[in-house]
């Protein structure tokens, strides 16, 4: 199944230098044109494993009136038009892609994908690398991430 992302969960890995993790989870990364164009300015260098995907088909009703960022509309269309899961965080975002019927994981499920996969040791000191990086989780869903990972509160 083809895996497209919106820019925010880029910006977040490529920032704590774990960009590795989407290729290691997804092979490759579909991005549409308005994405690339958001993260252009934060990553200078695409690599490979991430290519850009212009949309064949036009943004379907309930995404061109949205509201969303282009961007996410881009993203929610792509995955639409192929079927693929949608990597994003904005929560109105992930709402619409659910009502649409598009699977979506955000960046701290990719996070948990790579530990079960065994591709992490330990997801908290990515937690707190995104933090320092201005990545907007409340406590209620570090902590709920921390336990999903087997981390616990208590653990070191």
């Amino acid at each position: 199944m083809s895996t497209v992302s919106d820019a925010s969960p880029l910006i977040a890995l490529f920032a704590i230098g774990r960009e590795d993790l989407l290729s290691a989870l997804f092979g490759t990364v579909l991005i549409p044109p308005g994405v690339d164009s958001e993260i252009s300015p934060s990553i200078s260098l695409r690599p490979e494993w991430l290519r850009v995907q212009p949309l064949r088909l036009p943004q379907s009703p309930p995404i061109a009136a949205s509201g969303l960022g282009s961007g996410e509309r881009q993203a929610l269309s792509l995955g639409l038009e192929l079927g693929a899961y949608v990597i994003l965080d904005d929560r109105p975002a992930r709402r619409l892609a659910h009502a649409l019927g598009i699977r979506t994981v955000g960046t701290l499920g990719v996070l948990l994908a790579a530990k079960r996969r065994g591709a992490l040791d330990r997801v908290r000191p990515l937690l707190d690398q995104l933090h320092k990086q201005r990545f907007f989780m409340g406590q209620q869903l570090r902590e709920q991430v921390l336990q999903l990972a087997g981390e616990g509160t208590d653990a070191p």
